[in-house]
């Protein structure tokens, strides 16, 4: 494998639209979330109220990377070998001695094994990786606060609860229903929400179709609501940008499911009308699977393999399966390359109000997205209160994934419109150092712990 990779060699660019081409007003968007959760579970569920109310200080538990064990009620930061770099009891920190009592000496949280190269769900535990997801974090923390307040108890059964909140906000017809809390919401005011794309952006996109390459939109949000986003973030022409359009698309389904795979449907008035057998012409289609699309992409390109390569922000449902199941290259979209962790806060999310507005406090000016006081570094942290390690830092799980299934990693679309389409990126691989992937540059932890090794 080559050490470079290059736009200019792919025959095929893919986009997930979510926090990918369409980006969110983070501190907007991540209230609404929990209050859609939350009043739903308190009006519908009968959760306490305090669940309603949420501080400027709470906000700094939601970090991307934690694992929750559903069978404990601990949220976990996990290094790449698995082992429990931090934890908290719902939002309460976990001492070294307590995270030993529950875990043993060697801080080994046993599903490590079935998630670690899989990805897969579990009864037993949730994987917090994309920005839809941190706000349920913070709110399963605070149920497991409630629940030890009044019950004291062991056995934590509140997720199935959750995940009828979930399926009730975001169920395919809530858009069209007026269902739920978030789709109402955002239909009112988009742009409370979304970001609308640069003009240098979609001229980056045009000029992609123009150098002949084949440009695919693949989202899971339906299409109501993505033609809602689109036509936001990209004008009401947004259709002449792509090729071909999925929606519904139900990742990581859509690559891992073989092979007993979805097939494709027509739309009609964003109602799925027609199941196909195999995808024929270019076109706007709901769910799917990437065989029968990479059978129409060979005869698209004219080409018996052609190169795909597919850009989203969820390591779980984009990066993870298309590099797993379907070998595209991948270009990771992460906000943290953005954040404190590597320069400067970019305060674009906070404003300069820091006035409450209703129920929930803003988040303060004073803190990135990116981090969080409480969880530490994204990419790599020490174990925490061992004694044998204090110096010793180690890569996190959801740090080593990035270099092990995406091909390079940035902190937005913008970062590289600018470039020439040959611009050889140096990748993530075997050959190259463990920060070589990140453009326009790895994050200052990790490229001091590489520096250091060079150095010894």
């Amino acid at each position: 494998m080559s050490n470079h990779f290059s736009l200019s060699d792919c025959d095929v660019i893919g986009f997930d639209l979510d926090h990918t081409l369409c980006r969110y007003a983070l501190q907007e968007s991540t209230k609404l979330i929990y209050e859609s959760f939350a009043q739903y579970l308190v009006a519908e569920k009968g959760y306490t109220e305090d669940l309603l109310s949420v501080t400027s200080e709470e906000w700094d538990f939601c970090s991307k990377g934690l694992v929750l064990d559903l069978e404990e009620g601990n949220f976990l930061k996990l290094a790449e070998d698995g082992t429990i770099l931090r934890a908290c009891h719902g939002t309460k920190t976990l001492t070294a001695e307590m995270i030993e009592d529950i875990y043993g000496e060697k801080r080994e949280w046993k599903h490590f094994k079935t998630i670690n190269g899989t990805y897969a769900r579990s009864a037993k535990y949730y994987f917090y990786d994309n920005y839809f997801d941190l706000p349920g974090a913070l709110l399963c923390a605070k149920i497991v606060d409630s629940l030890e307040m009044t019950d004291g108890q062991k056995k934590y059964d509140f997720w199935k609860d959750v995940i009828s909140a979930i399926e009730h906000n975001y169920k395919t017809t809530a858009f069209k229903e007026n269902c739920g809390t978030y789709f109402p919401t955002v239909k009112k005011d988009p742009g409370r929400y979304l970001k609308s794309c640069p003009e240098s952006l979609k001229s980056w996109i045009r000029s992609l179709k123009n150098a002949g390459k084949t440009l695919l939109l693949i989202t899971s949000s339906h299409s109501d609501y993505c033609r809602l986003l689109c036509e936001h973030i990209l004008g009401k022409d947004f259709e002449d940008l792509f090729d071909i359009i999925i929606t519904n698309a139900l990742k990581p389904g859509f690559f891992s499911l073989t092979p007993q795979q979805r097939p494709f449907w027509t739309l009609e008035n964003d109602v799925e009308i027609d199941m196909l057998p195999t995808l024929e012409e270019a076109g706007w289609y709901s769910q799917g699977n990437w065989l029968h699309l990479y059978d129409l992409l060979k005869k698209m390109t004219g080409k018996p393999e052609p190169k795909v390569v597919y850009f989203g922000d969820s390591m779980r449902s984009d990066i993870f399966s298309a590099h797993h199941y379907s070998n595209w290259e991948t270009v990771l979209i992460l906000e943290e390359l953005e954040g404190a962790e590597v320069q400067e806060p970019d305060m674009t999310d906070f404003g300069s109000s820091l006035k409450k507005k209703g129920k929930y406090d803003t988040l303060p000016v004073q803190e990135n997205y990116s981090i969080s006081k409480k969880w530490g570094s994204y990419f790599a942290d020490c174990i925490a209160g061992a004694k044998s390690s204090q110096d010793t830092t180690y890569m996190t799980w959801c740090c080593s994934s990035i270099r092990n299934y995406s091909t390079i990693t940035i902190p937005s679309i913008m970062a590289i419109v600018d470039l020439p389409l040959d611009y050889k990126f140096t990748r993530f691989s075997p050959g190259n150092s463990d920060i070589d992937g990140y453009y326009p540059q790895p994050p200052a932890i990790l490229l001091s712990q590489n520096t250091e090794g060079a150095a010894a």
